[in-house]
């Protein structure tokens, strides 16, 4: 499908992994000039590597997203290389803390909604003017079911993407007039570093291989999920892409759940 984008620009954050990754490699195939951050400069030059795209068409500059003299350093740095962007995509996040609400202090508080809440905001604070002056323009969060199904041993994440969804829904409503369209996606479990984290570690606690990790999770802790495997980036990355383009002309203050049915209500 032609989503209608070619010659846009975007921005991704948390670009050198994951569904920020694959989210590049989507756009890249649309004929959309790429720009890719995250923190670390090294992982972000092997990822611009891994995406192999054509000529002057993929940048990357490391950049810290709840740090806002280095989000102004990236703003100089993204208007030089390409000019205003036309599309923003926050997917960089953080798990965060967790365990029982007793076991997790203000520091960790402090540190999800600082990287998954304020980070956004920042990031979003730097490149509104550039999303709101050519009429057209495409903003995605990346959300989580958590958002709206909570989960009792990571709270401060849960919260921290319940507010995404009200910031992204808040966001459409401002902006809508000047062609700016806001919306949010919301994964479960996909098969990404924080979730290989994750698994590895419920592996080391159960004394049991990575696959059976996996196994028990999908049977204890996500049982609605249909499908019963994690997703692929490149699952949601196509949601994203949809949600950036011409196609999604209609499209504003939504949250799409890529989810395998993980959310148990309508």
């Amino acid at each position: 499908m032609d989503l209608g984008i070619s010659g846009r620009t975007a921005l991704i954050t948390g670009g050198d992994s994951g569904i920020g990754w694959a989210t590049a490699h989507a756009l890249l195939g649309e004929g959309v000039t790429v720009v890719i951050t995250d923190l670390d400069a090294d992982s972000l030059a092997d990822a611009a590597q891994r995406l192999d795209a054509p000529d002057g068409r993929l940048h990357h500059f490391a950049a810290d997203i709840t740090d806002v003299a280095s989000l102004a350093q990236l703003g100089h740095s993204v208007r030089e290389a390409v000019g205003s962007i036309d599309i923003l995509v926050q997917s960089a996040g953080i798990t965060g803390a967790q365990g029982k609400f007793h076991e997790i202090d203000d520091d960790g508080w402090t540190s999800a909604i600082e990287t998954d809440l304020l980070g956004p905001v920042r990031v979003v604070r730097e490149f509104l003017s550039d999303l709101r002056s050519g009429g057209w323009g495409r903003l995605v969060f990346l959300a989580s079911e958590d958002g709206v199904q909570r989960y009792d041993d990571e709270l401060p994440y849960c919260a921290a993407k319940a507010s995404i969804l009200s910031l992204a829904k808040g966001l459409s409503r401002s902006y809508a007039d000047e062609g700016l369209l806001v919306n949010a996606v919301s994964p479960a479990f996909i098969h990404t570093p924080m979730t290989d984290a994750m698994m590895d570690k419920r592996a080391q606690e159960r004394g049991a291989s990575v696959d059976e990790a996996i196994s028990s999770f999908l049977e204890k802790e996500r049982p609605y999920m249909e499908l019963g495997r994690r997703g692929e980036p490149s699952e949601v990355a196509a949601v994203i892409a949809f949600l950036c383009s011409d196609r999604a002309s209609f499209v504003n203050g939504s949250n799409y759940r890529v989810d395998s049915g993980s959310v148990a209500t309508i």
